[in-house]
């Protein structure tokens, strides 16, 4: 009976502390090339408000890649419904096998433990593949270089109404810091964030007459 109420302990804390690692991966979104609020939204069956509130953003249209965002959508429920099934299946096996040596019972234990380590790996291999960023080679740069001509004639003091500098952002983006580091550091993560690359970038710029 000792044997059996010590096992069915570990099965339910191991169970437990898996529920909490899904929980905090599918709340947590690494923003990459590409990534719209919307688009993570319908990914995670979530809405533009919520995630806006949740991680206080003053513009939905500018996130950042590498930007971590808050996102609560069904992910967890589904996570914690199987979790809970997991939970019940290691406590049936527990009853079932209490008449079994001992040796038998620390086997599916460690087994139980292994199985639980699989979901951190996966957390990790995910994590390395959202740190993607636009390409820098030499189609960018020259890209980059057209679009300060074609916005500013290349000036880092350049103002047209809300619109200021070398690639004439919005003056929120820069958050008050008209610096030149400031500029290109932005507008490196505007360009990743919406077109993926400076050369996406100008192929808009020469449909549209903008970025």
């Amino acid at each position: 009976m000792k044997i059996k109420n010590a096992l069915l302990s570990t099965a339910a804390a191991t169970a437990s502390l898996f529920a909490i690692g899904a929980t905090a991966q599918a709340a947590t979104v690494t923003v990459k090339a590409g990534d719209t609020v919307s688009a993570i939204a319908a990914d995670h069956n979530t809405t533009i408000d919520a995630i806006q509130q949740a991680n206080h953003l003053k513009d939905v249209n500018l996130i950042l890649v590498g930007q971590q965002l808050e996102v609560n959508g069904d992910s967890t429920t589904t996570t914690s419904t199987q979790t809970t099934q997991q939970t019940t299946t290691t406590q049936s096996s527990a009853q079932t096998s209490q008449t079994q040596a001992q040796p038998s019972q620390a086997s599916q234990t460690q087994s139980s433990q292994t199985q639980t380590s699989k979901p951190a790996a996966q957390t990790t291999t995910q994590t390395s593949s959202s740190t993607s960023n636009y390409s820098n080679n030499g189609s960018d740069s020259a890209a980059k270089a057209w679009i300060a001509g074609k916005e500013s004639g290349g000036s880092y003091s350049a103002r047209n109404g809300q619109y200021f500098g070398k690639y004439q952002l919005s003056a929120s983006y820069l958050n008050g810091d008209n610096s030149a580091a400031n500029q290109e550091r932005v507008a490196n993560s505007y360009v990743a964030s919406r077109y993926g690359s400076w050369s996406n970038a100008k192929s808009h710029w020469l449909a549209n007459g903008w970025y």
